[in-house]
């Protein structure tokens, strides 16, 4: 197998890498991110193609999982890289990982001012590790698109991507997305939630087509954007728990929603 092998932290290409790894603005700037680990890796070839670089500790590359992935590398003749794991280190963000690193180009955010089919509307969040989980149950619960407003943290972030799992990969994430608009113009219901409103999650009709609104983890959705939402629902609790985390409280309502819609569709097929 051809890897090029280097060994000099002074390398270009290594500290190139090395700034992927530590600031968010190279990330912006040169348009890539790294995936980092097997199963991300996995994940991109399987979903997306190719990375344009693909990074590996020494030790890693006897790895049979790791083998075969740089064998897939090397048949779309994406360039490959061996480093001391010594070099590994300063980029990786996983205690005791694999050292494999992917750099890909980051997707493009669709520029839509449309809300016209299910979506995620994302008010805010800084949490990496909760927007990963959120993104895990919007592609679990088959939710196509997931809009970022400009205050919410970068979603191809490392953090972010290792929480994810591979959810990124089939999802459309638009960032920067001016929420107010999209609320105030979407062809569909708009829901948050909220622990004063009149009625839950479990008697409102969520068995169509419709978007979630959720916001930061300490202060939740913006008064402006809470008053544009079609309506407000709670998710029940118990009273001496202020409120669930707002990873958890996607996943509740995500659910409840499918749920509901395979009632209806199970209805329809014993109707037929």
């Amino acid at each position: 197998m051809s890897i090029k092998a280097i060994s000099s932290r002074d390398n270009p290409q290594y500290k190139h890498i090395r700034q992927l790894a530590g600031s968010s603005q190279a990330r912006k700037k040169s348009g890539q991110t790294l995936l980092e680990g097997i199963h991300l890796c996995q994940a991109w070839l399987q979903h997306k193609g190719v990375p344009e670089l693909c990074i590996v500790g020494e030790a890693a590359s006897q790895h049979p999982e790791v083998a075969s992935l740089l064998m897939a590398c090397e048949a779309q003749q994406v360039p490959c890289l061996q480093i001391p794991e010594a070099m590994f280190a300063p980029l990786s963000q996983v205690e005791h990982g694999i050292a494999l690193l992917f750099v890909i180009a980051t997707p493009a955010s669709t520029a839509t001012t449309t809300l016209d089919a299910p979506a995620l509307l994302l008010d805010g969040l800084q949490d990496p590790g909760n927007l990963g989980s959120i993104l895990r149950s919007a592609a679990a619960a088959g939710i196509p698109r997931v809009f970022c407003s400009a205050s919410t943290v970068y979603a191809w972030s490392p953090k972010v991507l290792r929480a994810g799992m591979g959810a990124h990969f089939m999802l459309e994430i638009i960032e920067d997305a001016d929420l107010i608009t999209l609320t105030r113009d979407a062809s569909l219901p708009v829901f948050a939630t909220s622990s004063h409103a009149a009625s839950s999650i479990y008697q409102a009709d969520l068995a169509q087509p419709s978007a979630w609104l959720f916001g930061h983890e300490g202060r939740g959705v913006s008064d402006e954007l809470l008053a544009l939402a079609t309506q407000e629902l709670t998710i029940p609790q118990q009273t001496q728990i202020e409120s669930l985390n707002v990873a958890a409280s996607v996943a509740v309502c995500l659910f409840e929603q499918v749920r509901q819609l395979q009632i209806v569709a199970s209805s329809l097929s014993h109707a037929t």
